[in-house]
């Protein structure tokens, strides 16, 4: 279903001829945090390092395929929290992801690399994703009785995740490329908090907690570096 997907909308959007393309190489280096049921409200709060590689195919000057590998680990507690209850459970969370994504980057601006003045532009990716993450459950504490929570590790697990991030960059020369952006994950688990255990523990209802019928998020904020290479694309229209 994705790859006739990914096909209509080559055929819709890249009408241009294409007489070579320029590609792009580089560096993300930001934070990343986690939505779901353990921890804070916040949406926006990069509490922990991310970190990983990007590659960009530029098809035409407002549309590029792309291409990324990202590294960190979701960090989340609920020591400092304005939701009493969650306060007095005091869960918490580590957990280490390992994500690729593939998909495509619409620039809202022509961003013509062809041009030695400075280019700017906002853009907006969207795509698939696959990640890797540690399975765990949470046996509950008693705070009364000082006994914390304990967190059973059983092993990897990969999902699909649908990633979209918007953003904006700009080109100082025809040789590198900078950027920032904002990049949300909906991941196709309800576990990576452990408040939803899979596979083995899928039906022990005394692991489950929070809202069964939402998934997490995740989500990583950050700059980009890219170095150009290859032939300069030539946009030219029919």
């Amino acid at each position: 279903m994705y790859k006739k997907f990914y096909f209509f909308i080559l055929i819709t959007f890249f009408t241009p001829k294409i007489e070579a393309q320029f590609h792009e190489i580089g560096i993300f280096l930001g934070g990343s945090n986690y939505i779901g049921d353990v921890g804070s409200h916040r949406y926006l709060d990069p509490n922990e390092l991310a970190y990983g590689f990007l590659y960009r195919w530029n098809i035409t000057d407002r549309y590029s395929l792309r291409g990324g590998i990202t590294l960190t680990t979701l960090n989340e507690n609920e020591f400092k929290n304005n939701d009493i209850n969650r306060f007095k459970r005091s869960y918490k969370l580590n957990n280490s992801i390992e994500e690729i994504v593939a998909g495509f980057e619409i620039n809202f601006k022509e961003f013509n690399l062809h041009d030695p003045v400075m280019s700017f532009t906002p853009y907006i990716f969207y795509g698939i994703g696959y990640f890797r993450y540690d399975q765990f459950f949470i046996e509950p504490g008693n705070s009364s009785l000082l006994i914390e929570p304990e967190y059973n590790n059983y092993g990897k697990d990969r999902k699909i995740a649908i990633p979209i991030s918007v953003g904006f960059k700009f080109n100082p020369n025809q040789f590198f490329v900078l950027g920032f952006e904002v990049g949300a994950r909906y991941a196709l688990t309800d576990n990576l908090d452990g408040s939803n255990p899979e596979n083995q523990y899928a039906n022990n209802l005394n692991y489950k907690f929070g809202n069964l019928n939402n998934n997490d998020w995740y989500i990583f904020t950050g700059f980009t570096i890219s170095f150009t290479f290859g032939d300069l694309p030539c946009y030219c229209k029919e």
